[in-house]
């Protein structure tokens, strides 16, 4: 499975951006999908996930009610809509696929979100 994703950019506090994240070469609903971040010196970590028929989704304490992920299986893609950006969402974020929330065995190229404040 190769992800790609997009949509990382400079942003304000208190502003919005959407990540996309496109998957090709496997089957798209057979995955977990998943946004993790990782800031320099520190370990890549979990901000969402969603189930592979898209009806659960699980977040981070450090985002919830601020960031929302989605999925169309139709177009093999992912969303994150990231509200309410803090400074400390300043980070590169990353796609995955897996078999659980919180794994993944196939990442993306990483997108990288900034946020000033």
């Amino acid at each position: 499975v190769q992800l790609q994703a997009s949509g990382g950019g400079l942003v304000q506090a208190g502003g919005s951006l959407r990540l996309s994240c496109t998957a090709s070469g496997g089957t798209f609903s057979s995955y977990v999908m998943g946004w993790f971040r990782q800031t320099p010196g520190k370990e890549r970590e979990f901000v969402a996930a969603i189930s592979r028929s898209g009806a659960n989704t699980y977040y981070a304490d450090s985002v919830k009610g601020r960031f929302t992920i989605s999925k169309d299986n139709a177009k093999n893609t992912v969303y994150l809509q990231m509200n309410s950006l803090k400074p400390e969402d300043t980070a590169v974020y990353y796609c995955g696929a897996g078999l659980w929330v919180g794994n993944a065995n196939y990442w993306g190229q990483g997108t990288l979100v900034t946020v000033s404040s």
